[in-house]
């Protein structure tokens, strides 16, 4: 009986997992463990956190889970999406990309994905100054997916990989890696969906089409 319990809640979180939406994508080329995507524009709700990495996520979430779930003008709520990105800023606001798991002057980003259907001129306005809406533009991401819990080495190994799978084809890239997950806090370490992003550089387009 524990045994089929177990499963249950694994299967239930795994299904809930699937469920849950996330910005619209094309993979466009398949490298060694490493999907090259195609992302359409989508809007975001982000907020600068101090850190360090590993404290930043739970720095943003209630600033941020605050917006999403009705403070807002018009108490809008929306549903959950997928991924939570984290970036590292720059001292100067300019960000072109989200996450990096290593400290920077400016602190971190962390940005909630919100819902498809919701545009940068529909979202209602936050009630809490330190929360930003954006529009993050279409791009092309090089994307190396890991499970289990985050840790620097962890990190650093699957952004070596990463990295080094786009030398061997010849795709520059631009900007900060991005760490992007994509379930809560209860997932088991090996049904957790992790990701390294990294910005392709805009000559790397035509290459990428083979």
């Amino acid at each position: 009986m524990k045994t089929l319990l177990s499963a249950l809640i694994l299967s239930l979180l795994s299904s809930a997992t699937m469920a849950i939406e996330e910005p619209a994508y094309t993979v466009v080329r398949q490298l060694d463990g490493v999907e090259v995507r195609q992302y359409a524009p989508y809007v975001v709700a982000q907020v600068l956190v101090p850190g360090p990495a590993d404290e930043a996520g739970s720095q943003a979430f209630p600033i941020l889970a605050g917006y999403i779930f009705g403070k807002n003008k018009g108490e809008r709520r929306f549903d959950m999406t997928a991924p939570v990105t984290q970036t590292a800023a720059p001292v100067k606001m300019e960000m072109t990309a989200p996450v990096t798991q290593a400290p920077a002057p400016g602190g971190f980003v962390v940005q909630f994905v919100l819902p498809r259907r919701v545009t940068l001129a529909s979202a209602p306005e936050p009630l809490d100054a330190r929360v930003e809406l954006r529009e993050m533009p279409g791009r092309q991401v090089a994307v190396i997916r890991y499970s289990g819990f985050w840790s620097q080495s962890n990190h650093d190994e699957q952004l070596g990989r990463l990295q080094a799978a786009l030398r061997a084809a010849g795709l520059p890239w631009t900007g900060e890696p991005t760490l992007s997950r994509y379930n809560p806090p209860i997932t088991p370490p090996f049904l957790r969906r992790n990701e390294i992003w990294l910005n392709l550089a805009a000559s790397a387009a035509g290459v990428t089409a083979r």
